[in-house]
């Protein structure tokens, strides 16, 4: 019989892979000196908290996932690839994170609500409009972004650790000895990726901030990241049914978008990246396992 865990996800990272379990967190890197560095660590108690029961609520701590627990997994990846002198940690830490978010939310949720609000005063369209001509632009920038970044060598390599990690979570639900050669036939996309996250999250931010209507300026930036919780909500429960309904026509139709953005966000991995992306996952199942025995 198939071994499920209750909750688990990954993430690639420099260097290696990130897999979360319900209560634990494994980190696996390659070093400079190509031996495997495993971190492993106990997720705080809102992981196991009945929040995560409670629809909608539970996406804002999936989101929680993919800001605070990824930042600090790449943290770490990036420590383990530095010197000692170029470590980040204390307060140094926490301004680079904080400018990264601060960064990414001006770019992708201000800056394309200020060009909708304008393009509603220059071309004299009605605030619907502007607010799908928002949405359209905050999608061109993620995509833009995405295949951006991907033509850096340095990034083309996570997103092949972000490969590894697909693949390797395919392998564990197809019931598959988690082996290099296993493993790599397994295919690189996953339905509860966080890019179909990311691209549901935008998608749905179209149609509620349509339902909005005309607003100050003011009142459109505040509401674009005071109603980011309510977005992720949605999105996260979008994903959830969607992964859960695969056997369905309809929903393998109505994932395509979300499989097809992941060819941008994923390569194939090496028989060393699939060696560190199966270290962390039976890393996370051995501490998962030593808390439910």
């Amino acid at each position: 019989m198939t071994e499920r865990l209750p909750s688990y996800g990954g993430q690639a990272v420099i260097e290696g892979v990130m897999m979360r379990g319900s209560q634990h967190v494994a980190i696996a890197m390659r070093a400079p000196d190509a031996q495997i560095v495993i971190h492993t660590e106990p997720l705080s108690g809102i992981y196991q908290s009945k929040l995560l029961k409670i629809p909608f609520l539970r996406g804002i701590i999936g989101l929680w996932d993919a800001l605070g627990l990824g930042m600090r997994a790449l943290t770490l990846s990036a420590n383990v690839q530095g010197d000692e002198g170029e470590k980040l940690e204390g307060p140094q830490l926490y301004l680079t994170m904080g400018g990264a978010l601060l960064l990414g939310m001006g770019i992708f949720f201000l800056a394309p609500a200020a060009a909708g609000q304008l393009s509603e005063h220059w071309l004299g369209i009605n605030a619907w409009w502007g607010n799908v001509l928002e949405g359209v632009l905050r999608l061109a920038l993620l995509v833009g972004y995405i295949w951006l970044v991907g033509k850096a060598a340095e990034i083309q390599r996570v997103f092949a650790y972000h490969g590894a990690e697909h693949k390797t979570i395919n392998a564990f639900e197809a019931g598959a000895e988690l082996t290099p050669e296993n493993v790599a036939g397994f295919s690189l996309e996953h339905p509860r990726c966080g890019t179909a996250f990311l691209l549901t999250l935008v998608v749905v931010s179209v149609l509620l901030f349509s339902l909005l209507g005309p607003l100050p300026w003011g009142w459109r930036l505040a509401s674009r990241i005071l109603l980011l919780p309510v977005l992720a909500g949605i999105a996260y429960e979008y994903i959830r049914w969607t992964a859960n309904h695969l056997d369905s026509p309809l929903v393998r139709w109505m994932v395509k978008p979300n499989l097809s953005l992941q060819h941008l966000t994923t390569r194939e991995p090496s028989r060393e990246m699939l060696e560190v992306s199966i270290a962390a996952f039976k890393a996370m199942i051995a501490k998962e396992r030593a808390v439910t025995t």
